[in-house]
């Protein structure tokens, strides 16, 4: 889907997120993404008022919780990205997506999610990481496991402790490796993502860690 028509349509949902406007701005604004249009899907859109007259952006209002909102969204979408950690009991934000992008033929999904979850953080961080983190581990566990036997073209993104560092500096980690690093930037976390629209081959099937390798070692986040 999609390499019969030169637009790429491109669902953000949790557009209001820090990292979702990073990648939002980064499209909208550079000419290797003129191709794209942007679906930003938020609870409030008026949140997002400043980008209602562009062209290159449809706003929906609407709630990972509502099946029909989620279901609406996906619609003729090429890849979603969802930028919110499901930390739902029932995991019921993830299975909307997967059910409501398999319903419309829509394969390639991106998912944040948190670090952790394979106790692949080593050493006192990762000690420390458990304790702060614990109680949202297993929903999030969940949330991966639930995209990886969807049979959709997923990414699993397992997100540092993030800052608002202007540097773009990451190291990736996939599923059975250690996770190096403990923190990372907004914008490295956006780069990622961007990648992945102008690659969707990039990362495919796979759940990965991200984090700048030069926090490899410390024992609390750098911020």
């Amino acid at each position: 889907m999609g390499s019969s028509k030169m637009t790429k349509n491109v669902l953000i949902m949790a557009a209001n997120g820090q990292i979702s406007q990073l990648i939002v701005n980064q499209i909208l604004n550079e000419s290797k993404f003129k191709d794209v249009h942007l679906t930003l899907f938020l609870r409030q859109k008026n949140q997002l008022s400043n980008l209602a007259n562009n062209s290159r952006v449809t706003l929906i209002e609407g709630s990972l919780d509502n099946i029909k909102d989620v279901n609406d969204a996906v619609l003729n979408q090429d890849l979603v990205f969802v930028g919110v950690v499901d930390h739902t009991n029932d995991n019921h934000q993830t299975t909307n997506v997967v059910n409501a992008m398999k319903r419309a033929g829509v394969n390639r999904l991106v998912y944040t999610n948190v670090l952790g979850i394979y106790n692949e953080v080593p050493g006192e961080f990762g000690t420390w990481n458990k304790e702060m983190i614990g109680s949202g581990l297993p929903s999030a566990l969940k949330s991966d496991q639930i995209m990886e036997h969807s049979e959709l073209d997923y990414t699993t993104l397992r997100l540092p402790w993030l800052n608002d560092r202007d540097e773009i500096k990451y190291e990736i980690t996939h599923k059975d490796e250690k996770y190096l690093g403990v923190s990372g930037s907004r914008k490295s976390i956006a780069d990622v993502v961007l990648r992945i629209i102008e690659d969707n081959t990039f990362l495919n099937n796979d759940s990965v860690g991200i984090a700048d390798s030069n926090t490899e070692g410390e024992n609390r986040p750098v911020y």
